[in-house]
């Protein structure tokens, strides 16, 4: 169906995400940092990209998407800023703040709170590959 990269640093969770969604008839690659995503959206063009919010800082998902799709993207990214991004995060479950998505300040498409439940996950990955 749909080629996916999971930029996750906690391999438990990008071997869930990889399972669910390779049951769910996808390809899927995994990056382990925001560089190691970029180089391989780059180099691939996945039709959809699975990003959390927390890795390397506690706010390097919400970096990396503004990199790619920021109100003064570098030249070069705006080829990859129409590829879709699922925010997963758990940051709704470890703190009061709610994020949602915001051309301006958080540009992804849509959110899956950690832990997800796989229909979940699934329903969110189609729904966005549709659009």
């Amino acid at each position: 169906m749909a080629n996916i990269l999971i930029i996750d640093d906690d391999p438990d969770m990008v071997l869930a995400a990889r399972l669910c969604l390779e049951s769910g008839g996808h390809t899927v690659d995994s990056a382990g940092d925001p560089t190691e995503g970029l180089n391989k959206i780059k180099a691939k063009r996945p039709d959809l990209i699975v990003l959390d919010v927390m890795m390397d800082s506690a706010t390097a998902g919400f970096q990396f998407a503004l990199r790619l799709r920021g109100p003064d993207p570098d030249p070069d990214m705006a080829q990859l800023a129409k590829i879709p991004i699922l925010m997963l995060t758990a940051i709704h479950s470890t703190t009061p703040l709610r994020f949602g998505p915001d051309d301006q300040y958080l540009p992804v498409d849509d959110f899956v709170d950690k832990p997800f439940e796989p229909e979940t996950l699934i329903k969110k990955v189609n729904a966005l590959l549709k659009k």
